[in-house]
């Protein structure tokens, strides 16, 4: 028997090595993520009105979450805790909205990209605020769009990529909704609205650009299905927090706090897979390093998703953590506070603890004394909705209850007994028969925000009040954007 030349060997075993890596290439990854577009308005949770086919597609060839939460459900700390994998309260002046990035703190995509991947986004990425280094790419990259990003990065390179938008963020185009032919009779409402016509086309309106971030996903979809990349490719679809009405974005109830979520990754997720144990958005930076092959940073709060998917998850997913800090100084000058909460959401009830029960939650109503000049309820977005419920909020006792539910002074302490009242309308904190419940629950989400050096828990750290804010006066309904165009 001969013996193979050293060379030869050398040559085959790298051979070997190429065509190993060949059938098993490094994942792309793509997370799609929408602007204020939140839970449950997509046709996979049972929506009878808005149409999702892409994020239906997602989900029915992937995995279906339904209960996945924002850290906070306000755009900047929200974004900076997806691209960080932490608690938004871990990230100093980023835990605010229009604030300031620090550049001790690595986000997925440049960590990722060190590793050999070629990175972009296209859009709403992190923000708005802006780096403490001038120029600093949190994301990559900017391209115009996925399909231009795909045509110009190098051949045969791994791609992390991230598909931004300002849908559906305000202003809308008034009426866009029913003149695409939606039934608005056929519009489940939260249960904190009052039925009308204009809360009813103002959700429509907000349905439109659902609509539309949806079909931006599915021209993603089909650019890596014409690149044959589809099937190599993890593909996160979300939103950074609930939809921008009254209760709902800047607020941590499930309106504000919770959102969709699909993920497809046929190579490792078994299509149809529908999940209900508590995740947060702190976990997808994790998931893409595990997917990625990239060592996960000591730093990162959250866990990764792909064992949870496969059924071998061994940590504790009955429970999941959101907060928030400042939105905008709306309180009465010179306050340039927020208002700050933290919450602890299972599956039988939601616990919220209000740190400045002084302060508006929505910001003061008296405009003439709010801290950004001409400030009116600068909390919650302008918009017919809120328009309605406060010129009617003396029109009797059920337009009242609602109004105060969104924009009224709260206690310290919020406890809602989700078996009895799913859609989190009355506060049961002060009911004796459940003190024994506010005081376990209290206790365990004080022990988690410690456990994850939380400054309003431990006492040390930064002060989230007294971080600048780089934001203006809004100037059009929907904090200073004119409605976009169809």
């Amino acid at each position: 028997m001969k013996l193979f030349p050293l060379t030869l060997l050398i040559l085959l075993a790298i051979a070997g090595i190429v065509r190993a890596v060949e059938n098993n290439p490094k994942p792309n990854i793509l997370f799609a993520f929408a602007d204020d577009w939140g839970w449950p308005h997509a046709g996979a949770y049972g929506d009878p009105v808005v149409k999702t086919p892409n994020f239906d597609r997602l989900a029915r060839e992937g995995a279906l979450f339904h209960h996945a939460y924002v850290s906070s459900p306000s755009c900047t700390p929200s974004r900076g805790a997806v691209l960080t994998g932490q608690y938004h309260w871990r990230l100093e002046g980023a835990g605010n909205l229009w604030s300031v990035f620090p550049d001790k703190f690595d986000t997925y995509p440049e960590l990722i990209g060190k590793a050999g991947y070629a990175t972009g986004v296209s859009s709403k990425g992190w923000g708005p605020g802006r780096t403490q280094t001038g120029g600093r790419k949190l994301l990559g990259p900017t391209y115009k769009n996925f399909p231009t990003f795909l045509k110009q990065k190098p051949k045969g390179k791994p791609f992390c990529y991230w598909l931004g938008s300002s849908d559906p963020h305000r202003g809308y185009a008034k009426g866009s909704g029913k003149k695409s032919g939606m039934d608005l009779s056929k519009i489940k409402l939260f249960a904190h609205y009052p039925d009308s016509p204009e809360i009813r086309g103002d959700v429509a309106d907000y349905y439109f650009e659902v609509q539309r971030f949806d079909r931006l996903v599915g021209q993603a979809i089909a650019a890596l299905e014409e690149n044959g990349e589809l099937d190599n490719t993890m593909i996160i679809m979300s939103g950074d927090h609930g939809m921008p009405f009254p209760r709902c974005k800047s607020n941590n109830y499930d309106s504000g706090a919770r959102v969709p979520l699909a993920v497809r990754w046929p190579k490792k997720i078994k299509a149809g897979t529908v999940n209900k144990d508590f995740v947060s958005l702190i976990d997808v930076a994790p998931t893409f390093y595990e997917a990625s092959g990239v060592k996960t940073p000591g730093n990162v709060s959250g866990r990764s998703l792909l064992a949870l998917l496969v059924g071998k998850d061994k940590g504790d997913r009955s429970f999941v953590l959101h907060g928030k800090e400042r939105h905008v100084p709306g309180q009465e000058a010179p306050d340039m506070g927020g208002y700050p909460t933290r919450a602890l959401r299972n599956h039988d009830f939601l616990y919220l603890h209000n740190f400045k029960p002084d302060r508006w939650p929505a910001g003061t109503p008296n405009h003439t004394k709010a801290a950004i000049k001409g400030a009116w309820f600068a909390d919650c977005d302008n918009s017919p909705t809120k328009t309605y419920m406060v010129n009617n909020r003396d029109k009797d006792a059920h337009h009242r209850k609602l109004y105060d539910l969104a924009f009224a002074k709260r206690p310290a302490d919020e406890l809602y007994d989700l078996k009895k009242d799913p859609d989190q309308l009355i506060n049961v904190a002060g009911d004796p028969a459940y003190a024994k419940t506010v005081r376990k629950l209290k206790k365990r989400l004080f022990a988690e925000l410690s456990k994850t050096g939380d400054p309003r828990v431990t006492g040390k750290g930064p002060d989230f009040d007294k971080f600048p804010y780089l934001g203006g006066t809004p100037k059009f309904p929907g904090g200073g954007r004119k409605p976009k165009k169809k």
